[in-house]
């Protein structure tokens, strides 16, 4: 989108926010387009807001190459500050369940470690692409014992751990979560168990997106180049009923906060 928005040759303000709509609808035909589009959508939202002020389409541009680069600068270190909220909550001696491979889930275990904290980390083998491997790979470089788990085991290990640790694809305004398959039985097996559910997002994923049930994801929610009864699902519905807490660059929130956060982000 930045790279859009420095190449494009519109000599209006209202053609220039044309061709980054178009942006976004060819976002959506991609994988995992609906989330693509979705963090496009809250981008050309950040980097608007003040470039209307300017009727010169060069002062316009500008001024919205400069948001552009303040938005990715707030992506490069929301997983910091998600880490920083987070590890205190993991406890020496604690054991944690994870799911497939999060790249803020890992930085909150690391910093966890680096905190000098002895912790062992149970991996969902996370099918059908096995990204739980990934994710072990990470942890034994950073020396934090960890285990791969049959997707079928949690019902066994979830009585071993304290708590689940999962990123998301995207945060939906109910305070639900889109993430990897196999998400919403393991909340659905550690709220049985009275163990923590949370959920590690950076607040660009979050999405004015509310599906209903599973369904909602092969037809409203699919990505185009998925097909809508056939082959397996990559992702999942995961219900707010079900997340203990968010924790997100914006602060620690309950999943009823999420829509409140959502105003706040597009008003």
């Amino acid at each position: 989108m930045l790279s859009k928005v420095e190449c494009d040759e519109s000599n209006t303000i209202l053609e220039l926010n044309g061709n980054l709509r178009k942006v976004i609808d060819e976002l959506k035909t991609m994988k995992n387009g609906i989330i693509r589009s979705a963090v496009a959508e809250l981008f050309l939202r950040y980097v608007s807001l003040n470039s209307t002020m300017h009727n010169e389409i060069a002062k316009c541009r500008n001024e919205m190459m400069e948001r552009g680069r303040e938005f990715l600068e707030r992506i490069h270190s929301s997983r910091g500050r998600i880490a920083d909220l987070c590890h205190p909550f993991v406890l020496d001696g604690s054991t944690i369940l994870t799911h497939s491979y999060s790249r803020v889930a890992l930085n909150v275990l690391k910093k966890a470690a680096e905190s000098k904290k002895y912790f062992t980390v149970y991996v969902t083998e996370s099918q059908p692409d096995c990204s739980g491997y990934t994710t072990k790979k990470v942890l034994e470089e950073e020396r934090i014992p960890c285990k791969v788990i049959l997707d079928a085991e949690i019902g066994y290990y979830m009585e071993k751990v304290d708590m689940v640790l999962v990123g998301a694809e995207s945060v939906v305004e109910s305070g639900g979560i889109i993430n990897k398959v196999g998400s919403y039985p393991i909340a659905i097996c550690a709220r049985q168990l009275n163990k923590p559910f949370y959920v590690l997002a950076e607040s660009f994923k979050f999405a004015r997106l509310y599906p209903l049930n599973q369904e909602d994801l092969r037809n409203q929610f699919k990505d185009s180049h998925e097909k809508a009864e056939e082959g397996p699902l990559f992702k999942d519905y995961t219900p707010p009923a079900f997340i203990s807490l968010l924790f997100t660059d914006l602060g620690i929130l309950t999943p009823s906060a999420v829509s409140d956060e959502l105003i706040k982000i597009y008003t």
